[in-house]
């Protein structure tokens, strides 16, 4: 299995290269040549098995240079019940109307990230053992990509992370799960910004050549590709304990702001998972709703995308969306350097003369979720199913019940728990209901913190990295 980049102009690379590059040389993103093919054998096969089992059947398709005992044990060693809190790692649970759940929050940090950060973690280690190398991550997070992949890679060796997230904007649960960790190899810096700055600021460190190879600089954003094909796995598992058989087809619904866990279900459905929509929930944000609605891409400027109370969707420039656009494009690598041309002069792109391809071909719908909707998605599933769901899965259930089609099935990907965003549950149910929480993480508000606060300039970080690693 070789990679290419969407840009077209990288050479070929394996799986342990684009694990430690993120973004490509070329300003691309790195996809496989070809999605491998699953069969109806290879999923009659494949059903029934356990996660670590089923993670190594799909990764073995994408990873080709290490051994097959060693990414075995990787897997082994990452999707425990321990980490995971039960040994069938994502179960699926079916709501009073029918709408089913899967839980992907059991991790370390209680969001979905965790599923492919503890395998990044983990993978990171064993490559740079293996080559002798040192890593050093930088990151953004909109919330809970930082904490995950401060968790995953605290303590490791040959790795540091330089984690940036926008100041002020996140949940005091997401902030302190971060900055009170005292690894010496963790470092958080607040932007003074939006999200989108934060992964500005990654991808203008990303295109120094320079500086990216004297420092050895990675990614654990969406765009790093060993997240995304981790993330492929879960959608396996989903539809296995949605179905009794290979005959049906499920729809999955997924909260999106990056575009990441639902390039992960696009690239499932290219293999030939029997997946029928995959249903794409936005917040106020709805640049990617708007697209998948009219062809037209408008990302918009920090100052023109809102602080809203599903705070890991507020983004405006999805970084991964462009994986999706080169399969639309028929991977045609010019195309895609025009677009994202536009993408970079704020102008955006209008593929509307491929709506129908979009929806038919590729089975891609949307809706979006504002705060009341999900106010009162919350108060709804509670009082219906006795379960308090975060803010970002409640925007995934409100717009699955909304485009849910007769006789449908619809797994609306969970992605965290409700214990990190207090705040809005008790607006949601009163503040007299108890959010369940746990122990490890009672008082973690009131611990010590560790930050840097810093403006929206990429040069003030890069001083920061090199003051560091003292190079």
């Amino acid at each position: 299995m070789k990679y290419i980049s969407t840009r077209g102009s990288t050479a070929h690379k394996q799986f342990s290269e684009v694990l430690l590059m993120g973004l490509a040389p070329d300003g691309g993103l790195m996809l496989p040549e070809s999605y491998p093919q699953v069969s109806a054998q290879m999923l009659q096969q494949w059903r029934g098995l356990s996660y670590p089992e089923l993670a190594f059947e799909i990764m073995s398709l994408f990873v080709s240079d290490i051994p097959a005992e060693d990414l075995r044990d990787i897997l082994n060693r990452t999707y425990t019940e321990k980490a995971f809190g039960t040994a069938e790692i994502t179960p699926v649970r079916t709501l009073s109307d029918g709408l089913k759940i899967q839980a992907l929050s059991n991790g370390s940090t209680l969001a979905f990230k965790d599923m492919a950060m503890q395998f990044l973690g983990n993978a990171f280690e064993y490559v740079l053992a293996k080559e002798g190398k040192k890593l050093n991550i930088l990151g953004a997070t909109s919330g809970d990509t930082g904490s995950a992949a401060e968790y995953a890679l605290r303590g490791k060796k040959g790795i540091n992370v330089f984690m940036l997230s926008p100041e002020g904007k996140m949940s005091p649960f997401q902030r302190a799960q971060m900055f009170s960790l005292q690894d010496k190899n963790i470092y958080n810096i607040a932007v003074d910004g939006m999200f989108d700055d934060c992964q500005d600021i990654v991808k203008a460190v990303q295109n120094d050549a320079e500086f990216k190879a004297k420092y050895h600089i990675g990614t654990v954003n969406s765009i790093n590709w060993g997240r995304i094909v981790a993330q492929v796995v879960y959608y396996f598992a989903g539809y296995f304990k949605a179905t009794s058989s290979n005959d049906e087809k499920v729809s999955f619904c997924v909260p999106s702001g990056n575009f990441g866990n639902v390039c992960a279900g696009h690239i499932a459905r290219q293999m030939g998972l029997p997946i029928g929509r995959l249903i794409v929930a936005t917040n106020e944000n709805d640049v990617l709703d708007e697209f998948f609605k009219t062809g037209e891409y408008r990302p918009r400027t920090a100052d023109h995308t809102m602080v809203t109370s599903s705070p890991s969707m507020d983004i405006s420039k999805a970084s991964n969306f462009e994986r999706f656009i080169f399969d639309l494009m028929n991977r045609d690598s010019d195309e895609i350097k025009a677009l994202w041309a536009e993408v970079g002069a704020g102008k955006g792109f209008d593929l509307s003369f491929v709506l129908d391809k979009i929806h038919q071909q590729y089975g891609f719908v949307s809706g979006k979720s504002i705060h009341q909707d999900r106010l009162a998605t919350i108060k709804q599933v509670y009082q219906q199913d006795g379960e308090l769901i975060d803010p970002h899965t409640a925007d995934g259930v409100k717009v699955a019940r909304e485009v849910r089609e007769p006789g449908e099935t619809i797994v609306c990907l969970e992605t965290a728990l409700a214990a990190k965003f207090d705040t809005t549950i008790h607006e949601a149910v009163g503040s007299n209901v108890a959010i369940p929480r746990p122990a490890a993480l009672a008082g973690l508000e009131d611990l010590p913190q560790r930050v840097q606060v810093v403006p929206n300039d990429a040069e003030v970080v890069k001083e920061i990295i090199s003051e560091a690693l003292g190079k």
